[in-house]
């Protein structure tokens, strides 16, 4: 029987290696995103962008709220808690 199950189901066989590509993905998308290495290159291009005048004040601090938090994640921390990375 697991023959014919393997042959009848043979037809869903892209859908279900499809699903495990997008899981792939969007992992390796995940760990990218919170990689720290990633993450302070970032912060540097802001604060590069901020000394030539790109963005302001504001702007800088809203999108620097937003990578530390990022590398708080990546670096295994819990946001907002106070536990995660010694300092």
């Amino acid at each position: 029987m697991g023959l014919i199950s393997e042959v009848l189901l043979l037809p869903f066989a892209p859908v279900r290696g499809s699903g495990w590509v997008l899981r792939q993905v969007l992992n390796e998308a995940e760990r990218i995103y919170y990689d720290p290495a990633t993450v302070r290159a970032e912060l540097a291009r802001l604060e590069e962008r901020l000394e030539a005048g790109e963005i302001d004040e504001d702007e800088f601090d809203r999108q620097e709220d937003e990578l530390l938090d990022r590398l708080e994640i990546g670096m295994g921390g819990s946001s907002g808690t106070g536990e995660g990375t010694a300092r």
